[in-house]
C-alpha cells in the first residue's frame, strides 16, 4: 500500500522489506523494545458534555521506553491471535499483534512495534494495512487499539490511517511506569 505524500526513498525503504504472517518461533517470540519521541501531548479536557482533545507541543519533546512487557507479551499461538512480521534479512524489524473477538466483529490491535532505526520508512503503516486486511477477511466491523496520549506521532500516523477517537481511560496506567497519562481508545470502521 503506497501513498501519494510518501516519499520514493520511503517506498523504496519499505518495498525492500518482506512482510509475512508470524510462521517460525523467531517470528513469533521476536520482541521489538518499545520507544518513541514526541513533541506534542493529546490533552483530553473536559467539558459538560464529555471530553474533547487539545494537541499540546512539548519543549522539550519526550522520549519514552516501554517497559519489557515479559515472555507472555508475543503469545499468538491462538486462533484468533495472529501477529504480522516485517523482516529485513533474517532480522525481524517490525510486527504488529491482532485478536479477533468474534462477538463484536472486533479486531484488536494488541501491539504493534518497528525498531527504532526502521521507524518513518512506512512499515508501521504496512504492517498495519496487513492487520486490516485480515480484520476484512474475519468479517471483521472495526479495527481498535489503544495508544497513550504522549504517543503524538502514533496518533497523527493513526488518523491519516482513517482512524478516530472512541474513548480514553484515565485510570488504565495507574500504578505503573505510565502513571499520569491517559489510555485513548481509537477505532477504524470497515463496513
Amino acid at each position: 500500500m503506497t501513498s501519494p505524500d510518501r516519499s520514493s526513498a520511503e517506498r523504496e525503504a519499505a518495498e525492500a522489506i518482506t512482510y509475512r504472517v508470524a510462521e517460525s518461533e523467531r517470528d513469533k517470540s521476536a520482541v521489538i523494545k518499545g520507544e518513541f519521541s514526541s513533541d506534542a501531548v493529546f490533552e483530553v479536557v473536559g467539558s459538560e458534555g464529555g471530553f474533547t482533545f487539545r494537541p499540546v507541543r512539548l519543549d522539550p519533546p519526550v522520549h519514552k521506553v516501554f517497559p519489557d512487557d515479559g515472555p507472555e507479551a508475543a503469545d499468538v499461538t491462538s486462533e484468533s491471535k495472529r501477529r504480522f512480521v516485517a523482516v529485513d534479512g533474517e532480522l525481524v524489524c517490525g510486527y504488529v499483534d491482532t485478536e479477533y473477538e468474534p462477538w463484536n466483529r472486533r479486531l484488536i490491535i494488541a501491539d504493534i512495534e518497528v525498531a527504532g532505526p526502521y521507524q518513518g520508512r512506512g512499515i508501521g503503516r504496512t504492517l498495519m494495512s496487513h492487520a486490516i486486511g485480515w480484520a476484512r477477511e474475519c468479517s471483521a466491523g472495526h479495527v481498535w487499539l489503544e495508544v497513550t496520549n504522549i504517543n503524538a506521532p502514533a496518533i497523527r500516523a493513526y488518523q491519516r490511517m482513517g482512524f478516530t477517537f472512541c474513548g480514553l481511560d484515565t485510570s488504565l496506567y495507574h500504578g505503573t511506569e505510565s502513571e499520569g497519562e491517559t489510555a485513548l481508545y481509537m477505532s477504524l470502521f470497515l463496513d
